[in-house]
């Protein structure tokens, strides 16, 4: 609420109905020299028409000064603030994309121009000096109050803008993970250029009321999905894997590998297979790991019904023996299988003397016979024995990870 001092109270009611009638009949012309006023000044200014064909500025500038006016002739309350124009004009700047500084500059021009002229309206009324002065201060208030105004305006239109943007770029982001046809199109609706390749990111919520990962605007990002989801381009670029980092930062999930852009699908299953495997406690929790750092894992570990199975075949020589015997005997079939060398390299990589490696080869040998001479019972064994070490490993991992918690 804007109100006058007790100096324009004490003013006599006769001067001051003297004063708001010469205002008011002088306020359409006043209206007028200020925007003529505004547009040599601000001559980029766009003039927009209402449905008459009346400047809105003008409406504005005219339906502002009556009520200064009306609000001074009752002694100063103006419950109501000012009239909605500004808020639509704020809206407009807003809309267009255009800053508040220069809707304020034309503010603050046009309050110049009309306390020049009220000030010539009070002479003639004989109104005393103290009491313009307060009306002065009454005007840059009422002043403050229409950019208040604009500035409500203007955030509205950036907020409506936000949400439209974000709306597109759902859109967008589920037609490229569905390769529909329209992708194209829809980049065009919100100017993202088509990268050649992108990789897709699937974040698991730290809590539901957690603050969206500050990706760069070239990244499209859907936090409306169960799981956050988002399309970075380019993600071979110099210094984009950092950049992500810092803006996932407290967010854990996985990013698909790179793929071309059609294949985007693709990226988005590797990244939901590697969160899955986060989620059963056999890949790290905490971070946003990234599946190219982790393709033993994503091939071995998912089918775990069928490395199941082909790991009861394939050691099955081994139940005729007792688990630790078993254990050691698997250890030593693995490294021989990595390195394909003979007892001293594999000692080494077990940390056990060369003689010890002989004695379970020898027994290897006694176990499988001509199999371990066939490439793809080779194969066979390392794949399940690989599969067999991440697991435990990962175990390993997540009991730690108990134990220090």
């Amino acid at each position: 609420m804007t109100t006058v001092g007790p100096a324009w109270r004490e003013v006599p009611r006769l001067r001051v109905h003297r004063f708001t009638t010469l205002a008011m009949d002088r306020v359409p012309a006043l209206a007028e020299e200020i925007l003529h006023e505004i547009r040599r000044e601000f001559p980029q200014l766009p003039v927009v028409l209402d449905e008459r064909g009346e400047p809105k500025a003008l409406v504005g500038i005219r339906r502002a000064l009556e009520h200064f006016v009306t609000h001074v002739a009752t002694g100063g309350e103006c419950p109501h603030g000012p009239p909605q124009d500004f808020q639509d004009f704020g809206r407009d700047e807003g809309l267009h994309g255009r800053s508040l500084d220069a809707l304020q500059a034309v503010y603050r021009l046009g309050v110049r121009l009309a306390w020049r002229r009220l000030a010539e309206i009070g002479q003639q009324a004989e109104i005393p000096a103290p009491a313009m002065y307060e009306l002065a201060e009454s005007g840059f208030a009422y002043l403050d109050g229409l950019v208040a105004q604009s500035v409500r305006g203007h955030a509205e239109a950036a907020a409506r803008q936000a949400g439209e943007r974000l709306r597109l770029q759902r859109r967008l982001l589920a037609e490229i993970l569905r390769g529909g046809p329209a992708v194209a199109e829809h980049a065009a609706r919100i100017g993202w250029p088509l990268p050649e390749r992108v990789a897709v990111a699937v974040l698991a919520r730290p809590a539901r009321e957690a603050v969206a990962p500050a990706v760069g605007p070239g990244v499209l990002l859907d936090m409306e999905r169960e799981r956050p989801c988002a399309v970075l381009p380019d993600p071979e670029a110099p210094g984009r894997r950092d950049l992500l980092a810092r803006a996932a930062a407290g967010w854990s999930g996985a990013v698909g590998p790179p793929v071309p852009l059609e294949a985007a699908a693709a990226s988005l299953h590797w990244a939901e297979a590697a969160l899955a495997l986060v989620e059963r406690g056999l890949l790290p929790p905490g971070e946003l790991l990234h599946c190219t750092e982790h393709t033993e894992a994503l091939v071995l570990l998912p089918p775990e019904e069928l490395i199941a199975d082909l790991t009861r075949r394939s050691l099955a020589p081994l139940e005729s023996c007792g688990p630790g015997h078993a254990r050691r005997l698997a250890d030593t079939l693995l490294a021989w299988l990595e390195t394909r060398g003979g007892a001293p390299e594999v000692a080494a990589r077990l940390g056990v003397h060369p003689q010890t490696v002989r004695y379970r080869l020898r027994q290897l040998r006694d176990l499988w016979g001509e199999d371990l001479d066939d490439p793809d019972r080779r194969f066979a064994l390392e794949l399940v024995l690989r599969a067999r070490r991440l697991r435990e490993r990962a175990a390993e991992a997540s009991a730690g990870g108990r134990r220090a918690g």
